[in-house]
């Protein structure tokens, strides 16, 4: 199934440069991008070589703003997707190293962006912002920001940074908070919501299946073709449409390690699960359980296509592929 419809996005072309293009969602977004724009248009890059592929990559620290310069004048780049953070669970491990990676990163991709004029930025952020302060079920737009991870710290200050250049500077700077992404073209990276990736990986290979967090807990989730659409539907909204320069909410739909179990045994009836929550536990329940994206469905007409059960024969089928795995029928078109 195709991420998104890129004939109806776009009439041109642009010169896009992908950092952290290796990562969850960053792999992902580089295909969707490269089929809108052509791949010679497109350039991924990550701290690891990328391999062959369609379009040109390089080998990319983002910490190293002479090395960003210097690509961004090779490719005469006009746009820049800044994906490389080190997520919740991973940043916990590491806080002060997790900080320094996320903001001297993004300080650099602002100020080439500054300096340079690019023409658009784009920054994700993620519910990670929220707190325990916060509404916990619909959690509004313009809500009390306290998170109580690095990860979301680092967040919130990115998107007072981005705002804060878009109206100093007009670096015309485009964020979502993503909720979490599942999707089967590439494993997780250290993320809270990651339980929710690795189940179908276990249910489909009929292994069972330990999570991480209580059977009750219940999170914003989105899936990939959505997030990506929901990405790019954004980038090409017209500016003056836009009327948050911080980060847009973005929900699909909320469940919880109990539901998403259900949903797979519609499927896999011998699915087995156990629980035993770890210190991710504590990050999760101080994040929301379900999102209000009424600003960007109102800005620029944003709608998810996926509820849990389309979304659970989507994967499923996908991942019988990927393990040689039969008897798995193939998703409702």
């Amino acid at each position: 199934m195709p991420v998104c419809c890129p004939t109806k996005l776009f009439m041109k072309q642009d010169r896009i440069l992908i950092i952290g293009a290796g990562g969850q969602i960053g792999a992902v977004l580089t295909e969707a991008l490269r089929e809108v724009h052509q791949p010679d248009n497109v350039i991924a890059t990550d701290l690891r070589d990328l391999g062959e592929q369609e379009g040109p990559t390089d080998v990319l620290d983002a910490l190293d703003g002479a090395a960003l310069e210097a690509l961004v004048k090779k490719w005469r780049i006009n746009q820049i997707y800044h994906l490389a953070a080190i997520l919740s669970a991973n940043g916990e491990k590491n806080p002060l190293w997790a900080w320094d990676i996320n903001m001297r990163s993004l300080f650099n991709v602002l100020e080439i962006s500054r300096q340079r004029q690019l023409s658009k930025v784009y920054y994700p952020s993620s519910i990670a912002v929220f707190g325990r302060e916060a509404s916990h079920f619909n959690t509004p737009q313009y809500e009390v920001l306290i998170p109580e991870t690095v990860y979301g710290i680092s967040k919130v200050a990115g998107e007072n940074w981005a705002n804060y250049y878009y109206r100093r500077y007009g670096v015309d700077v485009r964020s979502i908070r993503y909720p979490g992404i599942i999707g089967y073209q590439s494993m997780p990276g250290g993320g809270t919501t990651d339980y929710a990736v690795d189940i179908y990986h276990y249910a489909v290979q009929n292994k069972p299946y330990e999570c991480f967090l209580s059977a009750h807990t219940r999170l914003p989730m989105l899936y990939m073709p959505d997030a990506i659409r929901g990405t790019l539907e954004l980038m090409e909204a017209p500016s003056n449409r836009l009327s948050v320069r911080t980060s847009y909410n973005l929900a699909g739909m909320s469940f919880t390690p109990e539901e998403v179990t259900a949903s797979i045994r519609k499927e896999v009836p011998a699915f087995k699960i156990t629980h035993k929550p770890d210190f991710r536990q504590a990050i999760a329940d101080s994040w929301p359980a379900s999102i209000d994206d009424s600003a960007a469905r109102n800005d620029w007409g944003w709608k998810p296509e996926f509820d849990l059960d389309a979304m659970t024969r989507d994967m499923l089928f996908h991942l019988a592929a990927k393990y040689q795995v039969e008897n798995v029928r193939a998703p409702m078109q």
